[in-house]
């Protein structure tokens, strides 16, 4: 099988790479245009697609095939060699980029919908607002889902509800969650009513993140938890302003940037209780699900969370974390302040977090369930090839 991204692969995306590597009855072979600055793709079967070795011919292979929608030839003869039987793309708009590949192999195709390439509203890719290259990315990927190859996988029952709503057909859209995996992030360190009060935030610094919210929240809980700091990790456009608003409020604060999942579970080591707190961006994106939600539980460690497909699915509320409605920042700083001061509460989530986890979210549970999806494509599509088939 061949799983497609058009960057190969950056360090926000550690979830791609393992869910290739949990495949059990599927060998995965990572595609993409390029490489960039992030994972450690040695442990993959990684394959780069060249239609030329000048860069120059490269560049105008693909640029004929956005406007033929037929792959380069050079690129698909390789690819053969691989006898794939099934595409799969992460992300709408890789699924629109690669489906010209799976037509000229002859494969299904299957896209999975993580968030912004769903959430965002149509108005702002027909805008222009993220280049004039995405302009159609809202009619490609409706006309996409109207190829009776082509199957959807959300990744939240949120992700789902929106696709949906984006006039994709809701018979062709699965649910299945990627998963976390346990031996990886797994309790240790001190037992978590011994921790000091650290509070983590892992995500980009955008808008969408809610990042800013935390901060304010984390002003008002120094008056129960004087003690409380917050470590952020991660990095993007709102890193200034954070600093500044963090410096403003007299917050405790340490920013590590960008890490690689060693580090964040270094961190979750430490951490008393995680925050994700989520909103709507002024275009429309929302947070898909937050997979650090799973990798913090199933490290012992309590959730806090307005993350829509995270706070529905992704945690018990009262049991494992606690959920806010978005950008309720009085709600955020007394769920966060509970957690901190009660060391019962704080040890029984942490229990509790475990358990759930490892009940509904491992990741090899999980990758088995898409691998059952993928079986189910491929017999679906021998069904119809047989009554396509001259008789």
């Amino acid at each position: 099988m061949l799983v497609y991204r058009h960057g190969l692969l950056p360090i926000s995306e550690t979830f791609i790479k393992d869910q290739v590597l949990a495949y059990q009855h599927w060998r995965g072979v990572l595609i993409g245009r390029r490489t960039t600055p992030g994972l450690d793709l040695d442990d993959l079967d990684v394959r780069l697609l060249r239609a030329s070795r000048w860069p120059i011919v490269d560049r105008l292979w693909w640029r004929a095939m956005r406007s033929t929608q037929r792959a380069p030839a050079p690129v698909a003869d390789r690819l053969r060699e691989e006898a794939p039987s099934l595409l799969h793309a992460h992300f709408g708009l890789d699924g629109v980029e690669a489906w010209p590949l799976a037509r000229a192999l002859d494969l299904p195709m299957v896209v999975t919908l993580h968030g912004y390439d769903i959430n965002i509203a149509r108005e702002f890719w027909e805008a222009g607002a993220f280049g004039r290259g995405f302009r159609r990315y809202p009619q490609r990927l409706l006309a996409l889902a109207d190829a009776p190859r082509v199957r959807f996988v959300a990744v939240s029952q949120a992700i789902r509800r929106r696709a949906v709503a984006f006039g994709l057909p809701g018979e062709k859209i699965d649910v299945r969650h990627i998963g976390v995996d346990r031996r990886r992030f797994a309790p240790s360190g001190r037992p978590i009513a011994e921790r000091a009060r650290n509070v983590l935030f892992v995500g980009r610094l955008v808008e969408k993140k809610g990042c800013a919210h935390l901060v304010r929240a984390m002003a008002a809980v120094r008056s129960r938890a004087p003690a409380a700091r917050l470590t952020i990790i991660g990095d993007g456009d709102e890193r200034v302003a954070l600093q500044r608003l963090v410096a403003g409020l007299g917050v405790r604060a340490t920013f590590l940037g960008a890490q690689p999942a060693v580090a964040v579970a270094r961190e979750l080591e430490q951490a008393r209780v995680l925050c994700l707190p989520s909103v709507a961006a002024a275009n429309g994106d929302t947070e898909g699900f937050g997979q650090v939600l799973l990798e913090a539980q199933a490290c012992g460690v309590p959730v806090v969370t307005s993350a829509r497909g995270g706070a529905e699915e992704g945690i018990c509320d009262g049991v494992t974390g606690f959920a806010f409605a978005e950008g309720d920042e009085p709600a955020l700083a007394d769920r966060l302040t509970r957690i901190l001061v009660n060391d019962h509460l704080a040890t029984t989530m942490s229990v509790e977090a475990t358990r759930f986890v490892a009940r509904s979210f491992d990741l090899d549970r999980c990758t088995e369930a898409l691998e059952m999806l993928y079986n189910d494509i491929i017999n679906i599509d021998r069904r119809r090839d047989r009554r396509a088939a001259p008789r």
